[in-house]
């Protein structure tokens, strides 16, 4: 194409799979197949193409089963740390963390983990 790759690619790539994988990958312009994808962590799982869409649901419906407003910040925490340093990571992490201690679902998250039972989670 004559030109690098843009919108961060240089700078992200080269943190998801380290600085060797990273410059092979840009300056011959190979591709990754997916069970290498697998294996750097660029991708949580690969399955079958026919398999998709069940892999898919399963895994949203194991999440929904969770407290929206922690799952959204469980989220903000993990983006968080691929666009921030360590320190500045952390510090945000702890904001985060000490921000559900005012959710009720955070209380009953604790008392159900407590009392060895399943969490009623109401989003709240």
């Amino acid at each position: 194409l004559g030109t690098i790759p843009g919108a961060g690619g240089t700078q992200r790539l080269t943190r998801a799979v380290g600085k060797s994988l990273a410059m092979e990958l840009i300056l011959t312009g190979d591709r990754m197949d997916a069970r290498r994808a697998e294996q750097r962590g660029l991708v949580s799982r690969v399955v079958a193409t026919e398999d998709v869409v069940k892999e898919a649901v399963q895994v949203a419906e194991k999440i929904a089963k969770f407290s929206v407003p922690v799952i959204v910040a469980a989220k903000d925490g993990v983006n968080a740390a691929m666009e921030t340093g360590l320190q500045d990571g952390i510090k945000y992490e702890k904001a985060l963390f000490w921000s559900t201690f005012a959710l009720d679902d955070r209380r009953e998250g604790m008392a159900a983990f407590a009392e060895k039972r399943k969490p009623e989670f109401k989003d709240a």
